[in-house]
């Protein structure tokens, strides 16, 4: 690893000690190695902060900082992505596993790519003991030539994790900071689309950990999902319907902003408002955990075999 990492992975947690060992494991294991990891700790409450002290003893390229009171979620993944100092960029969870080869083919992904913005790769969703519970598969238009085809796939396809794509940082810094209000996820990828098209290796690499103890199931609701996001959202200032129309102007904003021709911005806006008027295609804004299950043995041996550090662990 050079003095200046290629690469930064920006990891911000909160009361992550349950999971937070197996996802350390997984990152440091990666057979790619330029790197920095670099975690933003939100006042945790349990043991979080030995497991990152042990971890960043023991390897250098983990920069471990901890905030003395809990910020909200979005301001700290905010923080992780002013702290890095990579070219490229990937966000990453206290509770996912990632396959060894991840970042390797992510960033061999982008250097063969150069029209390429963002990459990542096949993924599944996995339960708390690391069992596959949905396999999914990824239909997004995200890498067509054409700005308004691929933000109205965002808008009318199930959603995707390309929010944990590795992706390169200059975009990142053109875009507007992640926000708190509902789905603010989605508004903010869908304006690094309007910017350069992604691309999606074929390798099922990545393993999104569905627990009852993780953010959307805990605080079930829009506003205390917000609240969580950012606690400055809480009291009557921020009611739901306020946070559902900062949701549509997020999209709205967006197409403003983008660096488009006048005939992409009016065809990304009648996308938007057919998205706004219907809402009726089947599964649209359906996150992956949330289809049926599937036979959890089907895909277990692709975790066991491609995840750093999970020999041995399966019960």
């Amino acid at each position: 690893m050079t003095d200046r990492p290629r690469l930064s992975i920006g990891l911000p947690v909160y009361n992550g000690e349950e999971y937070l060992a197996e996802s350390f494991d997984a990152l440091l294991g990666q057979t790619y190695e330029d790197f920095e990891l670099v975690v933003s700790d939100n006042a945790s409450t349990d043991g979080t902060e030995d497991v990152c002290r042990r971890y960043a003893a023991k390897d250098p390229r983990i920069r471990y900082l901890r905030l003395p009171r809990n910020i909200g979620a979005t301001p700290n993944h905010n923080l992780v992505l002013a702290e890095s100092r990579g070219e490229l960029f990937k966000w990453a969870s206290h509770d996912d596993l990632y396959g060894r080869d991840l970042l390797r083919r992510c960033v061999e992904a982008l250097d063969e790519r150069p029209e390429m913005i963002l990459a990542h790769t096949g993924q599944a969703v996995i339960d708390g003991e690391g069992r596959v519970k949905v396999p999914y598969e990824y239909t997004l238009a995200t890498d067509s030539p054409h700005a308004p085809e691929r933000f109205r796939s965002l808008l009318f396809e199930p959603g995707g994790d390309d929010f944990y794509g590795v992706m390169r940082t200059d975009v990142l810094r053109r875009v507007k900071p992640m926000d708190s209000y509902h789905h603010a996820d989605r508004t903010y990828v869908a304006e690094i689309t309007l910017h350069g098209r992604f691309h999606q290796v074929p390798e099922l690499l990545y393993f999104r950990r569905d627990h009852p103890n993780r953010a959307e199931r805990a605080n079930p609701s829009k506003r205390s999902r917000c609240v969580n996001l950012d606690p400055r959202r809480a009291g009557p200032l921020h009611p739901t319907p306020r946070l559902l129309a900062e949701y549509v102007w997020g999209f709205a904003s967006a197409i403003r902003r983008a660096p488009l021709s006048p005939a992409d911005r009016r065809a990304c806006f009648r996308h938007l408002a057919a998205w706004m008027t219907s809402r009726a295609r089947p599964g649209a804004g359906e996150r992956v955990e949330d289809r049926a299950p599937v036979d959890p043995d089907r895909l277990a041996v692709s975790v066991d075999s491609l995840v750093a550090g999970r020999e041995g662990r399966r019960t």
